[in-house]
């Protein structure tokens, strides 16, 4: 039970790197996690092609995601609405 519990926890943290085709050039680059807030509602990961094409992903909340994906500026950060 004990090692199970220990393979829960590691599967739950999200990976510090990814790795994508670009979309320009098909060379392999690595997304790195950015830092974000405490919230659970976005995991944004982002990385440059050598080739110079900005790459990112991201797993969360669905406008979220969007709005990290769509947005080019490099101090995007997460904020919530209330």
């Amino acid at each position: 039970m004990r090692d199970a519990r220990r393979y829960e926890i590691l599967m739950s943290k999200s990976a510090l790197t990814l790795k994508f085709k670009c979309t320009k050039c098909a060379k392999l680059v690595t997304l790195y996690l950015q830092k974000t807030t405490a919230c659970s509602h976005i995991t944004p990961y982002q990385g440059w092609c050598k080739c110079g094409q900005l790459m990112r992903h991201a797993t969360g909340d669905k406008d979220a995601v969007a709005s990290f994906v769509d947005s080019m500026d490099p101090l995007w950060s997460h904020h919530h609405h209330h």
